[in-house]
């Protein structure tokens, strides 16, 4: 299976993860312009943060994500992998090694190697690329190749 040049997954229809026919129905997507994945970019109301600055419980989570993050802060990202604890990882998108350096500074217990585990160089648009909010049949057509 390939890889999508732009939001770089190898599905298509894998993403919303989480509640996927309420996140479609009711949260803006980044629909990818060249696969044509939506990728949740709603805020949270209560947070005020987007579904990529929280962390992941796996790198192949994070990636699906990971498009979001560049297109809103229109620079290249990295993913990082966190220790919680010792037992346990999580993934967590930054846009450089100054936010993630901030970031444990903030949060002393957690543990990180500092060495992406993927990465961007450079950020591209994609003429094709949409944010909007899905119409129901959208949401429906999208639901039925999941």
């Amino acid at each position: 299976m390939n890889t999508c040049p732009e939001c770089y997954s190898e599905k298509s229809r894998i993403t919303p993860m989480y509640k996927p026919y309420e996140c479609l129905s009711e949260h803006t997507q980044y629909v990818c312009g060249t696969c044509h994945r939506c990728i949740c970019i709603e805020k949270d109301q209560t947070r005020g943060l987007y579904r990529w600055n929280f962390p992941f419980k796996s790198l192949e989570d994070a990636k699906l994500y990971f498009r979001t993050a560049e297109f809103v802060l229109k620079e290249p990202c990295a993913i990082y992998e966190l220790k919680p604890d010792k037992n346990r990882s999580t993934f967590k998108i930054f846009r450089n090694k100054l936010e993630l350096t901030n970031y444990l500074k903030r949060n002393k217990t957690i543990k990180c190697n500092k060495t992406p585990v993927f990465k961007t160089d450079k950020y591209c648009e994609y003429p094709k690329t949409e944010v909007r909010r899905l119409t129901m049949d959208e949401v429906n057509f999208y639901m039925s190749g999941r």
